[in-house]
């Protein structure tokens, strides 16, 4: 589908100057479009079977009537809520059809050099609150213009595509293989790279080295088993791999700040 063939209607912005500053957890089904643009700060999603860690760059589409969910201790978004109709001109006769595709988006974009893309959303989302005379008809001139600069942006990174899905294949077999101990080695003979090469890109995209992540993955997954009943610490340890629990413990209150019992009684018991 063409941008040109499309009519926008846009039904809410947020952000501005002083940006729109998201903390803990959004979970939440939309009954139109959105576009987010992280600007600073980090957390994790979840979006159309989709999992992850998201940073300063990552660019969310957030598809109608599709569930998704983000939470971050803090990070500073650009948002634009649109519907959208695809309007076309043949001879003499108009048509309308309402949206019947998702567009060509991926759900988690992470974009690079992305100024042009935030300098147009900030232009956006300033001409929606300055509501000055006319202040629809350009703010949808800048959503068009915003759709251009990330389909620019995304086509300049193009020739990094294949790293990203590489590391896609990788953070998907670590969801598979949680419970299990896994090396660099293993995950680079996966995708057929070199450990080390593996390792810069998957850090590049990321933000974090593969051991960190893998060590991640496994204390969400411990969370989960606390909340379905599960609060032996050595049980817990062990189902995730570890044969050691002291060194589960310490790995877990590194990453969440207390220990494996200490979040058990905090998260499941209300003190």
């Amino acid at each position: 589908m063409n941008i040109h063939e499309l009519f926008f209607h846009i039904h809410y912005c947020n952000g501005g100057g002083s940006k729109l500053i998201l903390a803990k957890k959004l979970t939440r089904t939309l009954q139109h479009h959105a576009l987010i643009l992280v600007t600073s700060g980090t957390g994790t999603y979840d979006i159309a079977d989709k999992v992850g860690t998201f940073r300063e760059g990552t660019l969310f589409y957030m598809p109608a009537n599709v569930s998704h969910s983000i939470e971050t201790s803090g990070a500073s978004l650009f948002t634009v809520h649109f519907s959208y109709a695809r309007v076309g001109f043949s001879d003499t006769a108009w048509t309308i059809q309402p949206e019947q595709d998702l567009l060509a988006f991926s759900p988690v974009m992470a974009l690079q050099d992305y100024y042009a893309v935030s300098e147009t959303f900030e232009k956006l989302v300033t001409s929606w609150h300055a509501k000055l005379p006319g202040y629809e008809f350009v703010a949808k001139t800048f959503l068009q213009q915003l759709f251009l600069a990330i389909n620019q942006n995304l086509r300049a990174q193009h020739k990094n595509d294949g790293a990203r899905l590489k590391v896609e294949k990788v953070i998907a077999y670590m969801r598979r293989h949680v419970q299990q101990n896994i090396t660099l080695t293993e995950l680079a003979n996966l995708v057929q790279l070199s450990p080390t090469y593996l390792s810069r890109i998957f850090k590049e995209t990321t933000g974090y080295s593969v051991i960190a992540f893998f060590n991640k993955m496994k204390v969400d997954y411990a969370k989960e088993l606390m909340m379905n009943g599960m609060k032996k610490v050595k049980d817990i340890a062990g189902q995730l791999g570890f044969s050691d629990e002291f060194y589960f413990s310490r790995l877990f209150k590194q990453l969440e700040g207390v220990s494996p019992t200490e979040y058990y009684h905090r998260n499941i018991h209300g003190f």
